[in-house]
């Protein structure tokens, strides 16, 4: 949709990524190409925030979400300047050293923004040796989910020793993508 669309995405306008794909779901259920119960979403590392933030905002409008190596604790890793790659994400996210930045980021942080609600169906996924997404991301968003009562549908948390990418050879990204599919399929027709 071009530039300008992109950089009304970014830094003090990164929910409108969030509100744009909500959007996008709502369309799609009304136009009765599907249903909240037949849905399911997915997405890897920033596209991970997208899931943990539309799944906070609208958790009743998917019956089920996967979110590999989800960038989900955005602000503790945002203000840790000796991680790798953070400080040149600074020019997506914005700095939260800045007061505005800190705080618009904390409105949209998944694992800031978990409460008790009914989420839908979870597969979530982590990289023992990620560069990019901690493991600890994922798992403390997913202990935070369980804390706080998200619902009784599975939430499930596979940590593989793996780095950013996943599994690595034909066969094995070959397995794990057959895992993902198997675990949307089941939990449609359960939902």
């Amino acid at each position: 949709m071009g530039r300008e669309w992109y950089e009304d995405g970014k830094y003090l306008n990164k929910r409108n990524s969030f509100t744009d794909f909500i959007a996008c779901a709502e369309h799609l259920v009304k136009e009765r190409y599907t249903n909240s119960q037949r849905l399911a979403i997915r997405g890897r590392s920033a596209g991970g925030l997208l899931m943990g933030a539309v799944l906070n905002l609208r958790p009743d409008l998917f019956a089920c979400a996967v979110a590999q190596v989800p960038f989900v604790d955005a602000l503790t890793t945002m203000l840790d300047d000796k991680l790798p790659l953070t400080v040149n994400e600074y020019e997506e996210w914005g700095n939260p050293t800045d007061r505005e930045y800190y705080r618009y980021i904390k409105s949209y942080s998944p694992y800031d923004n978990v409460h008790p609600a009914r989420y839908p169906a979870m597969l979530v996924t982590a990289g023992w040796t990620d560069p990019r997404v901690s493991y600890w991301e994922p798992a403390k968003w997913v202990a935070k989910l369980r804390d706080v009562g998200a619902g009784d549908r599975p939430l499930i948390l596979k940590t593989q020793m793996t780095g950013h990418a996943g599994p690595s050879g034909r066969y094995e990204s070959w397995r794990e993508e057959a895992f993902v599919i198997a675990f949307v399929v089941s939990q449609l027709e359960a939902a």
